[in-house]
């Protein structure tokens, strides 16, 4: 069994301080200590900007000039305001150590840098000593795209498949960021880290599938509005990964560039027999194996989610409203909204930070305004948890053996943690929230006309769902079920989705429902588990989704053994408030600090 991650970061320290002073005398590499300031912060945690002394944002080699300089004042001194925060360890002196301790705020990381579990942050700091550029970066995951994806390493029973189509472009776009930092120094947590969206993310630069060979020819002018906001910060989109062919179920099975007839499925890395859940599995089983930094999913009911507990990440499903759907192929716009997936919170805090925003073309966003921190990276702390109060109903832990051990396992942690843990009763109604279904079946049709009349490229052929079944060049094992929604008529999609349809009534009063019990509790967090090891809970995926409000999904302990010595496990889930992501993000980030679940894929390590 793969022991737990530990942290891997080596920030520069203060373990050799006079390696710190000349550090301060002669400088760092141009690209981090030459770069003059930044025209926007780079969003980081408290702990890398709190003791910044420039104002940037960062603690960078500049800050460590200014504290040199203050060597020696001490509290009766008239400059000692300005410089105080630094005086670590509150002798009222600025001396070596408070100067040796301020370097390790900086994100900058001399040593080796390992692209393995390689986290945004170790990215950075690795990019910004010189140790590694975004080119180099982009190469290696590339290679181990080729190297492992359409392959079966040993250890293994089938290929990932996680990956449609890599970006050509993706080279000349990490030398661009290379370029921005050597100019500019680090304008972005993301600047130059790889990212794989699902293939149903509209990219200007490569085909947009959804997973179905009908659109292999989708090659859309323009990025979806979560695109336009990775690129704006610099990331690299390097490929679209796989999916559930229209984002239909859990299998993530997919036709595209496939002979018609023909399919792939997309395997967990931990264990290549099993599915790595869907309908992100490609992004789920990518980003699980470090063939990517960071990937984006899509979540109508559990399809960022699922992935993430099959395979051990950390999922976002945001609020219905704070990230634009626009140039996404939808499933059902009513329950629809794209979110990280990351092997990281801090990594999906940073991914998150990218992609918000108000979009006139998708006026659900509209509600998000004043509601957005500056950055979601803001609330991570170690202790979030102190003080919390967190709900879980005892009829959402399921009755497996491994998962229910896991989760008192977790409610123990959590009040180690400082928590509050309040067993509750589901209120009236409850049922009724969980029961709801998905609106899959009655708005496929209506909403994809409207992403065909609006994104669709022309060069495609199959433009109606009858198009589709008539040239058979999809899952045809899905022949029923798109038949199914091809006779969907407007009536019935008015009488399910419209303003007073039953769906939207429902999904309305679960939103009041939910908030109202959180509120009467004094909830910060409602948790339960996300799924079983490969395999679904109830109705627990329907609790986000069949209200609208946003969940934060990330690793709960090991369950058991996959392949090769890989170790499987499941994931907790916390749901909040509308907007209360950053909340959420907190308190998993205290839990993940306290434990350190996520374990590598033992099939997948690094390249020769």
């Amino acid at each position: 069994m793969n022991h737990s991650l530990s942290s891997r970061r080596r920030l520069l320290t203060g373990t050799a301080v006079v390696g710190v002073v000349a550090l301060c005398a002669t400088g760092a590499p141009a690209a981090f200590a030459d770069a003059p300031a930044m025209a926007t912060p780079a969003l980081l945690a408290p702990y890398y900007t709190e003791l910044d002394l420039t104002g940037d944002e960062q603690v960078t080699t500049a800050d460590l000039d200014l504290a040199s300089a203050a060597l020696g004042t001490t509290a009766t001194d008239a400059d000692w305001a300005a410089i105080a925060g630094i005086d670590l360890d509150a002798d009222l002196v600025i001396t070596v150590a408070d100067i040796a301790a301020l370097s390790q705020r900086m994100v900058y990381d001399d040593g080796p840098f390992e692209l393995v579990e390689a986290s945004s942050l170790d990215m950075q700091a690795a990019m910004n000593a010189g140790v590694t550029t975004s080119v180099e970066i982009t190469q290696d995951y590339i290679d181990r795209i080729a190297a492992y994806d359409r392959t079966i390493p040993a250890g293994a029973t089938r290929a990932l498949n996680s990956i449609i189509t890599v970006n050509a472009a993706a080279l000349q776009v990490a030398a661009a960021a290379d370029a921005e930092r050597a100019e500019h120094g680090m304008t972005s947590m993301l600047l130059g880290v790889p990212i794989a969206l699902k293939d149903n993310y509209n990219t200007a630069d490569m085909v947009t599938t959804g997973g179905c060979g009908c659109w292999n020819a989708n090659q859309t002018s323009t990025d979806a509005f979560m695109v336009e906001g990775l690129r704006d910060a610099g990331a690299v989109i390097l490929a679209k990964a796989s999916l559930d062919e229209f984002a239909y179920g859990f299998a993530s099975e997919f036709s595209s560039f496939q002979d018609p007839g023909s399919t792939l499925l997309v395997a967990s890395p931990y264990d290549t027999t099993k599915t790595a859940g869907g309908s992100s599995g490609g992004t789920g089983a990518a980003i699980a194996a470090n063939l990517s930094g960071i990937g984006f999913g899509t979540d109508t009911g559990g399809s960022i989610r699922v992935p993430s507990s099959y395979n051990q990440l950390v999922g976002i499903r945001p609020t219905v409203g704070l990230a634009s759907r626009d140039g996404i192929i939808p499933l059902a716009l009513s329950q629809d909204t794209g979110g990280p997936i990351a092997r990281s919170v801090l990594d999906a805090a940073v991914a998150l930070d990218a992609v918000v925003g108000v979009d006139p073309a998708d006026t659900v966003t509209s509600r998000q305004a004043g509601l957005v921190p500056e950055s979601y990276t803001s609330e991570l702390s170690e202790a979030s948890l102190e003080g919390a109060r967190i709900g879980y109903l005892p009829s959402m832990v399921g009755s497996n053996s491994a998962t229910s051990g896991l989760f008192a396992a977790a409610r123990e942690t959590l009040a180690a943690q400082g928590a509050t843990l309040v067993e509750l009763t589901a209120p009236t109604g409850f049922s009724a929230v969980l029961n709801e279904g998905s609106g899959s079946t009655n708005e496929f049709k209506h909403d994809l006309d409207i992403y065909v009349a609006t994104h669709l490229s022309p060069a495609v052929e199959s433009r109606t769902l009858q198009q589709v079944l008539d040239g058979g060049n999809f899952v045809t094992s899905r022949r029923s079920v798109y038949v199914q929604r091809n006779n969907v008529t407007d009536a019935t999609y008015q009488a399910w989705a419209g303003p007073t349809g039953s769906h939207t009534t429902q999904l309305a009063a679960g939103k009041v429902l939910v908030t109202e019990f959180m509120d009467a509790n004094d909830l910060d967090a409602l948790i339960y588990p996300s799924t079983n090891t490969y395999g679904t809970i109830g109705t627990n995926m329907r609790l986000s989704p069949n209200t609208g409000m946003p969940s934060v999904t990330l690793p709960m302990g090991i369950t058991g053994e996959g392949q090769s010595g890989s170790s499987v496990g499941v994931n907790l889930e916390w749901l909040g408030r509308d907007f209360s992501e950053g909340t959420l993000l907190g308190l998993a980030y205290d839990f993940e600090q306290a434990t350190h679940y996520r374990t590598s894929p033992t099939m997948y390590p690094a390249l020769p």
